[in-house]
């Protein structure tokens, strides 16, 4: 090869800046959705994101917040590409406030509203966990990231904390302070 070139691509910048990172203490997964469910009735947001690990959890959730009168958009892998981009279109636009989905969309969503996220699950990895939260914090605006976990996914807490060098603390009555 004669007078090769080097071409370097800035890898994308994952940061945690700007982002409070809480979590709460479920106990048993079955606590989850009534915590969630609680979570939003002394919450307002602007627009907030829940992620799960699976298209049948994304469903079931929906239909349990909708029972509930809460407005919903979901987006998962089983769904076209069009109607993923209709979702997402009517999100942007507001016409709901409340979008759940899987980690098909950690990645690429900018939805400048975006104040708040919740992992409803724990993502499998950690990589999975800074692009996930990060759609809380875009455009220079701060964010929130709350974690439900079970008492076993402590130690998943204690390894994002030490991997990525931040701080993931119990959910504090003030939480509102920061949306």
């Amino acid at each position: 090869m004669e007078n090769p070139v080097k071409i370097l691509v800035k890898k994308e910048e994952l940061t945690l800046e700007g982002i409070k990172q809480f979590y709460i203490d479920v106990v048993k997964d079955e606590y989850k959705i009534d915590t969630l469910i609680d979570l939003y009735q002394v919450i307002s947001v602007n627009q907030s994101v829940i992620f799960c690990n699976s298209k049948n959890r994304v469903e079931w959730i929906q239909r349990r917040l909708q029972a509930h009168n809460y407005p919903v958009s979901i987006t998962h892998g089983d769904l076209t590409m069009e109607e993923r981009n209709n979702v997402l279109n009517e999100f942007r636009q507001g016409a709901t406030r409340i979008l759940i989905t899987t980690d098909m969309l950690s990645r690429g969503i900018d939805v400048q509203q975006v104040s708040l996220v919740i992992n409803f699950d724990m993502p499998v990895s950690d990589e999975s966990y800074i692009h996930r939260i990060g759609r809380s914090a875009r455009f220079g605006r701060k964010g929130v990231a709350i974690d439900f976990i079970t008492t076993e996914e402590m130690d998943t807490i204690n390894r994002l904390q030490k991997t990525y060098e931040t701080k993931i603390v119990p959910l504090p009555k003030t939480f509102m302070d920061y949306l």
